[in-house]
């Protein structure tokens, strides 16, 4: 909840969730995982164990695929990957190495729609034709599709990534009192994007002009790849002294480095100019260190109640030099020293209900688009939120209930303008001062052996207390510059329900039926009615079966079906604005959801 614990590491400003790469079975096993739906979508996966061998070793390894030919035009995807892990299981000790990696392959449909598109506003389109200049194929692409409508076209527009993991983990149980537990850990990951570009400027890739004939050529079309090569290790550690059952005492940490090199290459043009396959056009080197240490106490003075505190000192240090892709110069240098102190409670009322409270400071760095993105002359700041949770909860045999109520009170929030870069990533500017004021309310029933009820609750005020605005002024250059007070933050619902019903008519068959929904939502900060994302009510159903014969343990048939009603909804967007001919154009765009849609799945285990 609101922060996440010093365990994590890095700071974290919401809920923590905890991945368990595998844990250990005691005997053998397989399992079978096959999914198939709608947009000819398969997901494949095999497990297999060697359970514990000799009561000391194990053996685990996973295969993955998955691949869809997506909703929107074009807009296909490839993942696999493989998971191994071994490990030895001393009687005070834990030796575990993991080694995974994935690839992926994915058309790119990161622009979205137009809203003229969205629509179907055929006036709209043929203004949004002439102001973006598109040529008569990509105009008769926009005017005869629909909601899947994708601006890209060229068949191999696709972005490829890699990624390897190794994991070195240990785990040792000292005294009875002291235990240790810590890791090494090393990802290694390369991957580009490519893209056709038609009627590019030379200059703009650093070329010269080509000159045929006495016609000087300063524009070419070309098809070029951005590549990221990046490095990240580190260590990670906790000791933990247990000297009675009330008092527990955690000292941990971490260092790690990440090394990321940013490079671009033309690998086709039609005019060449100066230019080879191998050159650079732009090229950077990023290097960050993160240093984190923190004590944590958990303490119970009485039975029923239970205290903890939890401080953390946090050094990151990043260093970028080289030039970006529009070809200026990088040289950011940045030293930050963060101090985030932790502090909780919790009363237990009796064995069925408690009470919790907490107050927490966090404080996290910038990212590096928000450093690379900058507007020329700025600089990004670090985000200090401060975070005060008050909380209840009961749980019987047939009730549990929830609520959480928070105060979330931020300098320097880096919120979301509206605006993306070329590759789909938000730009994100600094607020000075913000706040985040909610309740969450969740709880399940049971009413028998038949019907269930599941449901939870999100209501919450999201409010910046002064914003500016800036956008392109293409009349006058520079730009315009505009101020509003209390203002709603981008992309924060105000409410966010969601409900399902279970049916089990028979001991190993349910039904359950589900209903979300998400209310509206503002593209950028101006709280202004014409960028926004419409509020959306979705419905869902699924439906699982169990059963088993001789030689398997369990075969499960699961069915899901998503947006029964065929609702047309969209779930993100983003918006940019300029100034041209005496007044502000407004390009908004939106990503349309799917209608009605299923997933069959089939999981067998041995």
């Amino acid at each position: 909840r609101g922060v996440g614990t010093s365990t994590n590491g890095a700071g974290a400003f919401g809920a923590s969730l905890n991945i368990q790469t595998t844990a250990s079975e005691m005997e053998p096993y397989a399992e079978v995982n096959s999914t198939y739906g709608s947009f000819n979508t398969w997901k494949n996966t095999v497990k297999v164990g060697t359970g514990l061998i000799n009561n000391r070793f194990s053996f685990d390894g996973r295969l993955s695929r998955i691949s869809s030919d997506g909703y929107v035009d074009r807009g296909s995807s490839l993942l696999k990957s493989y998971f191994l892990s071994g490990a030895y299981h001393g009687n005070k000790d834990l030796l575990r190495i993991n080694v995974f990696a994935g690839a992926e392959k994915t058309y790119q449909s990161w622009n979205g729609i137009p809203e003229s598109r969205l629509n179907n506003d055929v006036a709209g389109m043929q203004a949004y034709i002439t102001r973006n200049e598109l040529n008569a194929e990509d105009a008769a692409i926009l005017l005869n599709s629909g909601r899947t409508y994708n601006s890209f076209t060229y068949n191999n527009q696709t972005d490829n990534y890699w990624q390897n993991h190794y994991q070195l983990i240990y785990a040792r149980q000292l005294t009875d009192k002291f235990s240790f537990n810590g890791a090494l850990h090393y990802t290694q990951g390369e991957g580009y994007y490519e893209e056709y570009r038609p009627n590019n400027r030379l200059s703009d890739y650093g070329l010269n002009p080509v000159v045929i004939g006495g016609t000087t050529i300063s524009r070419t079309d070309l098809i070029r790849r951005r590549w990221l090569d990046n490095d990240f290790y580190g260590v990670t550690y906790a000791f933990n002294y247990v000297p009675g059952k009330n008092l527990n005492f955690t000292l941990g940490g971490a260092y790690n480095e990440y090394k990321g090199a940013h490079f671009g290459q033309i690998i086709w043009a039609q005019y060449a100019s100066n230019g080879n396959i191998d050159r650079h056009y732009y090229d950077n080197e990023g290097f960050k260190t993160d240093f984190n240490t923190y004590a944590k106490v958990n303490y119970s003075p009485v039975e029923a109640l239970s205290l903890f505190a939890d401080l953390q000192y946090r050094r990151v240090y990043y260093d970028i030099l080289g030039t970006e892709n529009r070809l200026n110069f990088l040289s950011i240098n940045d030293k930050l020293n963060f101090f985030n102190p932790k502090i909780g409670a919790t009363y237990f009322i009796n064995t069925e209900s408690n009470l919790y409270a907490s107050f927490s400071v966090a404080n996290k760095e910038p990212n590096r688009n928000d450093y690379t993105d900058a507007a020329a002359g700025t600089f990004p700041k670090a985000e200090r939120l401060n975070d005060l949770e008050l909380g209840y909860r009961f749980k019987n045999s047939k009730l549990n209930l929830g609520a959480n109520a928070y105060g979330m009170f931020y300098k320097n929030q880096l919120v979301v303008t509206g605006k993306i870069n070329d590759t789909g990533g938000n730009f994100r500017q600094n607020v000075d001062d913000s706040y985040r004021l909610g309740i969450e309310l969740d709880g399940s029933y049971t009413f028998n052996k038949f019907f269930a009820l599941n449901a939870n609750a999100a209501f919450s005020r999201n409010k910046i207390k002064n914003f500016t605005e800036y956008y392109d002024d293409y009349d006058n250059g520079g730009q315009v510059v505009n101020n509003y007070e209390l203002t709603d933050i981008s992309y924060s619902p105000a409410a966010v329900l969601f409900g399902e019903i279970v049916y089990k008519p028979i001991k190993d068959f349910a039904i359950a039926l589900q209903s979300k929904y998400v209310s509206k939502q503002y593209l950028d900060n101006t709280q202004n009615n014409d960028r926004t994302i419409n509020g959306y009510w979705v419905n869902n159903a699924r439906l699982g079966y169990n059963f088993k014969f001789a030689g398997v343990k369990n075969v499960n048939l699961g069915l899901l079906v998503n947006n029964l009603l065929n609702k047309k909804y969209e779930s993100n967007g983003y918006t940019y604005g300029y100034l041209l001919g005496g007044s502000r154009t407004t390009e908004n765009f939106f990503y349309p959801q799917a209608g009605t849609n299923f997933l069959l799945n089939l999981n067998v285990k041995f």
